[in-house]
């Protein structure tokens, strides 16, 4: 028989550790004795494999009474039909490079329990250690390099669990944000670029959160965290927030995200709120069929706003508070899983309208009056794209994509992606780095970055989880 996936295995939405018990269930024909004091779990005896933003795998092979190890490796090879000259990605931190194998992601470390104390620590290497600190400007407020700091870490928590209701933890650390529905990890998502709803919202948070499971159907988070995806404080307040996630049963998951912080560098009077929430449906479930074996959707719609110095939320009727700065964005997917679960198609996408910027990747390099002297990119902060109150900003996308996946612990992913905005945004054939697409060539005064309006893409993807 099958090993069933225990509810220690979520790593994603409903993630939380349960001290000295195991990852995964034991066999369904196994006899057991029921013990009055073992631990209640939450959510216990869902198989919530079928998620998106969820681990797949129903066992773990690197498991022992105290560790489970972890490894993760994602590698791709991605081309845009924009062909830009220096081979860069940008507005993504899926991707860094064009038409070159790259290592995205490598991941090594595992989930340690002693009694009620527990960790969880995973290394981070590859373009994403690049790719997704350069979004972050609360390293350049004081000394000490944050940036390079935290850069190899993905996530680095420890906390205790207090046998009380389905379970309490308090964490302290880097940990995982999930607003916007995806994983940080791809080999946990239905498709590999994510839309502009996750791909624009925070996929780390570093400080103190409190998980509680007063029901096995449901979780309430508290954060305490510096800020909005960010490795120390943009101002002298810290970000609020929290989660609460509920599952009526095994086919259904709705959850909302909701955040309050001050995340404009050196603007302390500018406030920013965010609310995220998502609908999972699975609605056809047979996973022995060797035609259609399972088929499920998910539904993420965002809504959030900065007020106050200088920019005036959803509305621009008093200019003498700024201009309207708000986040809007919506996505959906659906997956169609075959033969046993070993195959599937997914297709969606998604849109998203920000005035202001405040949100969106920067496809130049840091929008600083100042190079950043950590970046081997020249025109980094030469070029920057404006993100000033009440610049618009309108995009969409869709993309549909195929998985192979012979087991549990490999992906083989192809993936076609159409990206648009409504402003120059992506890479177009001159490329943002040179004339000829290397930083050692010199910089004609009238050259700039080249930045086009759409891009198409294809992706191939191999990604591998222990």
């Amino acid at each position: 028989m099958n090993k069933v996936l225990s509810t220690l295995a979520l790593t994603a939405t409903t993630a939380f550790c349960l001290p000295a018990a195991p990852l995964f269930a034991q066999e369904e024909d196994t006899v057991t004795t029921v013990d009055a004091h073992a631990p209640k779990i939450p959510f216990d005896g869902y198989d919530m494999t079928w998620q998106n933003g969820n681990d797949r795998r129903k066992s773990a092979v690197l498991q022992s009474k105290y560790v489970t190890g972890i490894v993760m490796l994602d590698a791709n090879y991605t081309h845009s039909f924009n062909n830009p000259n220096d081979n860069t990605v940008v507005g993504s931190t899926a991707l860094a490079r064009n038409n070159e194998v790259t290592l995205s992601g490598i991941y090594l470390g595992g989930e340690f329990n002693y009694k009620n104390a527990h960790a969880r620590i995973l290394t981070q290497f590859g373009t994403r250690a690049t790719v997704v600190p350069r979004n972050d400007f609360s390293p350049y407020r004081g000394q000490y390099d944050l940036a390079n700091v935290y850069r190899y870490l993905s996530e680095a928590y420890a906390g205790y669990h207090i046998d009380k209701w389905y379970g309490i933890n308090i964490d302290a650390g880097m940990f995982m944000s999930y607003v916007g529905l995806n994983s940080y990890y791809q080999v946990e998502n239905w498709e590999y670029q994510a839309s502009f709803t996750s791909d624009n919202t925070p996929w780390f948070f570093n400080g103190l959160r409190i998980q509680v499971f007063p029901t096995k159907k449901l979780k309430i988070e508290g954060w305490l965290i510096n800020g909005w995806q960010s490795y120390g404080k943009f101002n002298s307040m810290p970000g609020f927030g929290g989660n609460i996630t509920w599952c009526p049963n095994e086919a259904v998951k709705l959850l909302t995200n909701d955040y309050y912080g001050a995340d404009a560098a050196n603007i302390p009077d500018r406030k920013r709120f965010h609310s995220d929430n998502s609908l999972q449906v699975r609605y056809y479930n047979k996973p022995e069929s060797k035609g259609i074996s399972r088929m499920a959707f998910s539904l993420t719609g965002d809504l959030g706003f900065e007020k106050g110095g200088g920019v005036n939320g959803f509305s621009n009727a008093d200019t003498a508070k700024g201009p309207a700065q708000y986040f809007a964005s919506a996505m959906f997917y659906n997956r169609v899983w075959f033969y046993k679960n070993k195959f599937a198609w997914t297709i969606g996408g998604g849109l998203m309208t920000n005035p202001g910027r405040y949100l969106v990747l920067y496809p130049t390099g840091q929008a600083s009056p100042l190079p950043n002297p950590n970046n081997p990119t020249q025109t980094a902060g030469l070029y920057p794209f404006s993100a000033n109150p009440g610049d618009p900003f309108k995009g969409w996308d869709c993309s549909t994509n195929f998985d192979w996946m012979p087991n549990q612990s490999i992906t083989f992913r192809v993936e076609y992606v159409h990206r648009h905005a409504n402003v120059p945004y992506f890479a177009g054939k001159g490329g943002v780095t040179s004339p000829t697409g290397y930083t050692t060539t010199p910089l004609p005064a009238d050259w700039r970055p080249d930045l086009v309006k759409s891009e198409d893409r294809i992706i191939f993807a191999m990604l591998f989880r222990l």
